[in-house]
């Protein structure tokens, strides 16, 4: 027996998960970790901090992610690379300059909250420096919760961080009923492997689109 579906139907719309999960850094938030050194020390001596050929700068920072103080970071470029300890205390001093609004996910953001959809945050970010971004923009305040991998001490893609978030958000629902949005593919392979949905973030009208591919109630692109 032939069935005539119409796929426009509500009736057989995807459902939307029970909450969505977004990274921050370069989702919601630029981050461009150079601008910072330059504001002090100029470009030359910020591209020598982010792309020294021994000093692993993202690794640095990943370690500083995972709960160590801003000072401890700068002590451990001083032992390791004395030559980059300016640099690195630049990059502390100045660490808002690092960071800039991404407006269309931002709105997008906005557009799920008027939507009712639950909100957290979940993000790789030293507890110190993520409270200057707190005080910087307002739309975090969006977020029923934000859990900072600097307080946690453990960052993605770590299994751990699952069990954080799914303890965290156990009052809305359990996480294989979750979408997470991450740019770094790492961090969604780690999601999915934990049982959530998740997409890499490419930008944020390919991020709409996935959301209206999953049911979500947010402006269509045009």
């Amino acid at each position: 027996m032939d069935l005539d579906i119409d796929l426009d139907d509500e009736r057989f719309a995807p459902a939307p998960a029970e909450a969505v999960i977004f990274d921050l850094g370069n989702v919601l938030i630029r981050w461009i970790p150079q601008d910072a050194v330059a504001v002090a020390l100029g470009p030359d001596k910020a591209r020598e901090f982010v792309h020294h050929p021994e000093f692993d700068f993202f690794a640095w920072n990943l370690a500083n992610d995972a709960g160590r103080t801003p000072a401890q970071a700068v002590a451990d470029v001083r032992a390791r690379f004395p030559e980059l300890e300016p640099a690195a205390q630049a990059y502390i001093d100045n660490f808002t300059a690092s960071l800039s609004p991404i407006e269309g996910s931002i709105e997008v953001l906005r557009e799920l909250d008027r939507a009712g959809v639950p909100l957290v945050a979940l993000t790789n970010w030293n507890a110190d420096l993520f409270a200057l971004a707190e005080q910087q923009y307002d739309f975090l305040e969006i977020f029923e919760d934000i859990v900072v991998s600097g307080e946690e001490g453990v960052v993605k893609p770590d299994p751990e961080i699952w069990e954080v978030l799914a303890e965290r958000t156990d009052h809305i629902g359990g996480i294989d009923d979750f979408l997470f949005i991450d740019d770094s593919i790492v961090n969604v392979q780690s999601a999915v492997e934990a049982g959530i949905d998740a997409v890499q973030f490419t930008g944020p009208e390919d991020l709409r689109q996935d959301l209206v591919a999953r049911g979500y109630d947010v402006r269509p692109v045009a």
